[in-house]
């Protein structure tokens, strides 16, 4: 029997802890029913042992975060290789620019189904940080048995509340697009900034583009969502940062790479801005970072994206593209080297 007569070799490579969150009984069945899976999974390394004959070995790769870039030297070495199933967002650390050179392998991504708990996260951010929810309730922790409906906090200060605030989204992404999309359903006004963005596209997702700086300087709230390109590296600093209002929120999911971290310290230090850092520069940020102890900051450990029982609607949608690839039928979500200069 020769190769093409069986069901093609699986190669899983991820980081250890991921499988157990990835995939139940229900996932490995599916799995198992239209491929044969390499034994040892999951692989981080590529290039020693089992897993370099692994690599050798395997039509598909089922991947995630800490699997080994597809550098041409490893390419070479992946003879069968035919389809790169990515179970998370950004593809750029498996598929480096050098994997688009003369690839033929077909890549898929569960990035749109990852924009989901990110744009949902930001959302959650926007109306708590509107109230300044956190640190409302470290007052209260710390004063104990004050509040009430009678003195409830804020009842006096303009500047928290959702009511018609003005909210700018930088980066039209998919990510972008659902936030968008959520807070057309309150009374917030939206703006967002993109440069691939027409003005009516802009007002078919129901806002209006504007300028970065004109976007900053009129927002009540700013939250990122532009993708990682040597364009965009610090692309709001000390200039940025000057030109928003005081109390002003500002929210950061995306990725530390838009940031001067220097600029927002600063003006985080002030007291005059309200900030929630999801994803910092560097990740992790230092033990003694002055960020973790500001009043005004909210500081989270990367966790806008799928966590828990997310995961699963990750490898559903990977596993989903493998069936349709062993299947013979087109991706829903193929990645191609032009898609690269916009993922977000």
């Amino acid at each position: 029997m020769s190769r093409h007569d069986k069901k093609p070799k699986l190669l899983i490579a991820m980081r250890s802890e991921l499988p157990d969150g990835f995939f139940s009984a229900h996932e490995w069945a599916r799995l198992n029913a239209v491929t044969d899976i390499i034994d040892g999974f999951p692989y981080t390394d590529f290039d020693t042992g089992k897993g370099r004959e692994a690599l050798a070995d395997a039509d598909i790769l089922l991947a995630a975060w800490g699997t080994p870039s597809l550098t041409k030297e490893r390419l070479a070495r992946a003879p069968h290789l035919k389809m790169l199933a990515y179970a998370a967002s950004s593809v750029r650390v498996v598929a480096p620019a050098e994997f688009w050179d003369n690839s033929d392998i077909l890549v898929t991504t569960a990035a749109s189904v990852m924009a989901t708990p990110v744009a949902e996260f930001t959302y959650a951010a926007i109306i708590m940080c509107g109230k300044d929810v956190f640190r409302l309730r470290d007052e209260h922790r710390a004063e104990r048995g004050t509040g009430g409906f009678g003195s409830r906090r804020g009842m006096n200060l303009p500047w928290l509340g959702s009511y018609s605030r003005k909210v700018g989204i930088v980066g039209a992404s998919r990510i972008g697009r659902q936030v968008i999309d959520m807070l057309t359903r309150g009374s917030f006004e939206i703006a967002v900034y993109d440069p691939f963005l027409s003005e009516d596209e802009a007002v078919a997702l129901g806002a209006t583009k504007m300028e970065l700086h004109a976007l900053l300087a009129w927002s009540d709230i700013v939250s990122l969502h532009a993708p990682i390109l040597p364009q965009t590296h610090h692309m709001i600093g000390a200039r940025e940062f000057a030109l928003m209002a005081d109390h002003a929120v500002f929210i950061n999911t995306a990725r530390g790479w838009l940031v001067d971290h220097a600029a927002l310290l600063s003006e985080a230090q002030s007291g005059r801005l309200r900030v929630l850092i999801d994803t910092p520069e560097p990740e992790p940020l230092p033990v003694d970072s002055p960020f973790y102890d500001l009043p005004n900051v909210v500081l989270t450990p990367h966790i806008a994206g799928a966590l828990g029982n997310e995961l699963r609607a990750l490898s559903d949608v990977a596993i989903t593209e493998i069936e349709r690839f062993v299947a013979g039928l087109p991706p829903l979500y193929p990645v191609r080297k032009q898609d690269m200069e916009r993922m977000a």
